[in-house]
């Protein structure tokens, strides 16, 4: 964490932690200041002494405090009143940052852009806030049907939704600023880690400006590794490819399709480590 972060300012959260695991927060979170600036999280409808723990880590710290608001389907007004309270609990001198988080947005969910700004327009009055995030996940559950033809293309709503609350026209505009989920599932950062064997793929994933391409990669079997390269030759025949140059992800696929270097093929964590170095350069340099 402290390579990482160096003297990098970063949110800590861990909305999931339950009882049991309350009391490790609750070390954790006054330690975690020694790696660097990282910013405690809370959130309205979590337990209070996880409230209780974040508020008085970012009160010693000094650091700010992270207030994390969940809107999963349509903004519920009541929230606001959740976090004026929250907030009220806080010393005075703390600088709040605002995490709208939207969760999975996919096409299933056409008004999120409208519920995220309705949620806005509620939650910005409420502190003069430092910063304010707007997170949302795009990404797909993946099932082996989506690709058996080649490379899968899948909409990337959470950029789109983006795209609708900049131009909404709202005098906070200057103050959000965009955070996603990643190539992996917003619910993922919610299930518990698999026990036992896993499937016989897995999948690369590359993202475009409206999608991300998705390309079957065998982890086992005779055929696994023409197979692989032959995916990755697709990815660099894309038209949306942006060059070997562009990443390390991209010169990963080069490699893996024009057989170079040693690290063959891949597997599980190679793809989701290439995965992720190529949507974190793009998705920056999209900002």
């Amino acid at each position: 964490m402290s390579r990482v972060q160096r003297y990098r300012p970063a949110w800590l959260d861990a909305p999931f932690a339950g009882t049991e695991e309350l009391p490790v927060l609750a070390k954790l979170l006054p330690e975690a200041g020694s790696f660097g600036p990282l910013r405690p999280v809370t959130g309205p409808g979590r337990p209070e002494a996880q409230q209780a723990v974040a508020l008085e880590t970012a009160r010693a710290a000094g650091d700010g405090l992270g207030v994390r608001v969940r809107v999963l389907g349509e903004w519920d007004s009541r929230t606001s009143d959740d976090v004026r309270h929250l907030l009220q609990r806080s010393d005075p001198v703390v600088r709040v940052d605002l995490l709208l988080d939207l969760g999975a947005v996919r096409a299933d969910r056409p008004d999120a852009g409208k519920e995220a700004l309705r949620a806005l327009d509620s939650l910005v009055p409420l502190a003069p806030w430092r910063t304010a995030a707007v997170l949302g996940g795009g990404f797909p559950h993946v099932s082996a049907d989506m690709l058996d033809h080649g490379l899968c293309e899948v909409p990337r709503t959470d950029w789109r939704i983006w795209h609708e609350i900049g131009v909404s026209g709202r005098s906070y505009r200057e103050l959000l600023s965009y955070r996603d989920y990643g190539i992996q599932p917003a619910e993922a950062i919610s299930r518990a880690p698999r026990s036992g064997g896993g499937p016989s793929w897995g999948f690369l994933r590359y993202t475009l400006d409206g999608s991300f391409v998705l390309g079957r990669m065998l982890a086992s079997g005779n055929t696994r590794t023409a197979r692989n390269r032959a995916i990755a030759h697709e990815y660099l025949a894309h038209p949306g490819f942006r060059g070997a140059a562009a990443s390390g992800g991209e010169s990963w696929l080069r490699d893996c399709a024009q057989g170079l270097g040693r690290g063959g093929t891949g597997n599980f964590s190679t793809w989701l480590r290439v995965g992720n170095l190529q949507h974190m350069t793009y998705a920056v340099r999209q900002l």
